[in-house]
This record gives structure tokens, sequence and C-alpha cells, in this order.
């Protein structure tokens, strides 16, 4: 066997990397799907490999000791050149891909990510996945740290040069009421709204457009699960803003639910596949051209079948 103790490893360059970032060893090991005490261990390998401690462990949270900082940046620079290889290897031959990170939306987590998966899987045995799902900012920020390779997410409004934005469908938001209400802005003010948290940036979204046109509804429930807010309004407790993708979500509670137009100033959102800009090839694009047919199968036709008033706004782009 080689010995390999005193040896700089890209693992262990990785798992440095997830620890600067992480500030924890726990959340380092549960980004990289290690074990703590592997991840301190590789730690303590590279420390004895470049002859300096590189992380300050008796600090909470942790902290980057000088030689550490000194070494955060030319670690960024071996990954990234490491994952550029990676990905001009799997240009020319997608089976040689031995790992991809995928985050994506929970909107999708239920038909559109495990058709896509399993497409891909059949294409690309070799290949391990590891799937990631979550609220928009969540999933961009791990994107930015370089824990995922590629995203599903709603645009944020922000932009860079490191990203690679493929659009892939556009929809409106829209009102959910209790069944029978009527869907006009003085029946509903009549009710409290349920707001989706202003935590997540769809929820920030609908509170600003709300300020931006200087409405003020009443409201008392602030929460952060489609579910639980579509049970409520088809309790009778209130109504709610939300998009075409939340509704289908819940499903078992459409019988007790009107999904009407939004009967304030128009507002949408737009879901994009982003990836850091030329770290994995044509794959982005491969990727967004897969997802295409499969939102417009399992989210476009369905919804605009039970609600052709949508036809229009929500939309593949």
């Amino acid at each position: 066997m080689v010995e390999t103790a005193g040896r700089i490893t890209l693992w262990g360059i990785e798992v440095f990397v997830a620890v600067a970032d992480e500030r924890s060893i726990s959340a380092a090991a549960r980004r990289l799907g290690a074990s703590a005490s592997a991840v301190s261990q590789q730690l303590t390998n590279l420390e004895a490999a470049v002859g300096a401690v590189l992380v300050d462990r008796s600090a909470r949270p942790l902290v980057l000791t000088a030689a550490g900082g000194l070494f955060r940046r030319r670690a960024q620079s071996i990954l990234d050149e490491a994952e550029q290889a990676r990905a001009e290897l799997a240009a020319k031959d997608l089976a040689t891909l031995t790992r991809f990170r995928l985050g994506v939306i929970e909107d999708f987590d239920a038909d559109v990510t495990p058709a896509l998966l399993t497409e891909m899987a059949d294409e690309l045995a070799a290949t391990r996945f590891l799937l990631e799902t979550g609220a928009s900012h969540r999933l961009f920020d791990q994107l930015e740290a370089r824990a995922l390779d590629v995203i599903v997410c709603a645009d944020l409004g922000v932009a860079g040069d490191w990203m690679e934005v493929h659009p892939l469908m556009e929809e409106p938001f829209v009102a959910a009421v209790p069944k029978g209400i009527g869907g006009g802005l003085d029946e509903l003010r009549a009710l409290p709204l349920i707001q989706y948290t202003s935590r997540h940036h769809m929820g920030r979204q609908i509170a600003g457009h709300l300020a931006q046109l200087n409405l003020r509804l009443d409201h008392r429930f602030e929460l952060d699960s489609y579910h639980a807010i579509m049970a409520m309004v088809a309790a009778g407790a209130g109504w709610t803003i939300l998009t075409p993708l939340g509704f289908l979500r819940a499903q078992r509670f459409h019988e007790a639910v009107d999904l009407v137009p939004l009967p304030i100033a128009p507002l949408t959102r737009r879901i994009s596949l982003t990836a850091r800009r030329e770290v994995l090839g044509e794959l982005p694009a491969e990727l967004a051209g897969r997802l295409k047919p499969l939102l417009s199968e399992l989210i476009v036709a369905p919804s605009l079948a039970r609600m052709p008033w949508l036809k229009g706004a929500l939309r593949l782009l």
C-alpha cells in the first residue's frame, strides 16, 4: 500500500475549503457528505503536509489562522483548476463525469427532479449524483460557495461575471382563495392575507410588490410551508399570494381552494438554471435543454389544462 501521509491531496484541499466556508467541522461534513471525524482527520493531515496550522479549532465559529488565510486563496485556485479539468473531460465524454452536485427548488421535487435524475442516471452510469433541495437564496449561496455545481431556482435579481444563466420558465403570481368567495380585491380585503415568509426571496418579492403598490392588507400569519398555507386557505382562515408551482405542490387542498388571477398589478418570477461560468463546459446548456421538455410536460401543460387563463403568463423561455 502506498503511504500518503505528508502528501497534499485534492480531497484534503476540498475539505479545508469547506471548513473555511462553513466555519464548522460538522457543517463542512454535511456539505461534503462525509463524517465529522473524517473531515477533522483530513484537515489534520493537510496541516501536517503543509507544516502549518490552518484553522483555529478553539474558536467558535472556527476561524482561519494567518497561514490558513494565505493557503485559502491557493486552495480555491487548485479546486477551480480541478473542476475545469473535470469539465473539459466531461465535455468530450459525459460518461467520464464522476460526480454531479445539483440544487433544485422544492417546487420541482415531486415530479421534475426525479424525472431529470432518472434520465441522467440512465446515460451517466458512472456518475454519483448529489441532490440538494431548498429555497432559492440558499441554493444560490451554495453555488457561490462551490458546494453545488448547478442550481435550478428563482432568479434573485443578482448577476455576476462568474455566473452562467439559462432561463427556463416564467410564472405569474396568483391568488389562492377559499372556495366560492370570489377573487376581487374588495372581497379579499375582508379576509386576512396569509403571507409566505419574508425570510425567503419569494416572500420578500411579494412583500416588496405590495409595498410598491402602497397596499396595506390585514395579515396575521407568515408561514414557510405551501401545505400549511393552503390548509389555512382551504379552512377559510384567509387567502394567499403564491405561484402556480406552489399551488401544484399542495394538491390535496385543490378542491377546497380557487386559484384566481392576482387582483392587483401583475407580478412574475423567472426560474433559471445557473452554474459557474466555464467550469462545466456544455453541460449546463445541455441540462437546460433536458429540463424544458420536462417542464412543459409536467408543469406547463397540466397547469394550462386546469387553468387556461394562465396561457401566455405561465410559459417556457
